[in-house]
């Protein structure tokens, strides 16, 4: 791909054309799933990274072909991928929680008089914790029952009846803001631990700890990305088109 085409994208659209970019963006510390609605030149503006070394990057990146399955997300059918998104990254991150809940707390307590951040990512776990689990709680009661209508009504080129929150921007709207929040405490968890790096004192519950955490942050940065950058943007075209 050019150089150049990437200019007149988002972040966002470039990861969702092509998961393998998402690396690229990461070792740039660009926020790919939450800040996923600024132009190249405005992100790197905001981290002063030259443009062309970032667009050389993905131009790499390109090159490289991902999974059939990371390819085909944006083609989905919005009711399907919410269903993926429930039973693959809601199960993950229920599954999760309460070893790294355990983990957190245990390694805070042997710990913490050493290395007292260890402390503050425990707390900050619990937070990041509860925040998910109310979060998924809405998502699958509320708004993805309504996705799914949305979907059928397309389909079956019928009208859709009243929503309890009126259009469904209302609830997205709500959504992105938790997502910012719970991207907001594990970013803050990853600098506290700078970078997930081990002391030199860290036995096998530490490193454990800090390599789930690595990869819950990583799971989560996909979630959301598939939610804010795919998922959101079709539910809403697809109730316009309904609409009218």
């Amino acid at each position: 791909m050019d150089q150049n085409t990437y200019l007149n994208k988002t972040v966002g659209e470039i990861v969702k054309d092509n998961y393998q970019t998402a690396e690229v963006f990461k070792k740039f510390n660009i926020d790919f799933c939450c800040g996923g609605k600024v132009k190249i030149d405005e992100a790197c503006s905001a981290n002063n990274i030259p443009i062309d070394e970032l667009t050389n990057a993905l131009v790499e990146a390109e090159n490289y072909a991902g999974s059939d399955t990371e390819k085909k997300f944006k083609d989905w059918d919005p009711d399907f991928l919410a269903s993926y998104i429930v039973n693959v990254h809601h199960k993950y991150v229920r599954d999760n929680i309460p070893l790294l809940s355990e983990f957190t707390q245990k390694i805070a307590h042997v710990h913490g008089g050493r290395h007292p951040e260890l402390i503050q990512i425990a707390e900050l776990f619990q937070a990041v914790s509860s925040e998910l689990q109310h979060h998924m709680m809405k998502e699958e009661n509320i708004l993805f029952p309504y996705i799914q209508r949305l979907q059928a009504a397309y389909k079956n080129k019928s009208s859709i009846g009243p929503s309890p929150f009126g259009t469904v921007r209302n609830p997205i709207a709500m959504m992105e803001m938790e997502h910012d929040n719970a991207g907001s405490l594990l970013k803050q968890i990853r600098q506290l631990s700078d970078n997930y790096s081990l002391s030199e004192d860290a036995c096998s519950t530490y490193t454990v700890t800090f390599k789930k955490l690595d990869e819950f942050e990583n799971d989560l940065h996909q979630h959301i990305h598939l939610e804010n950058n795919i998922l959101f943007p079709s539910a809403i075209e697809l109730e316009e088109n309904l609409t009218g």
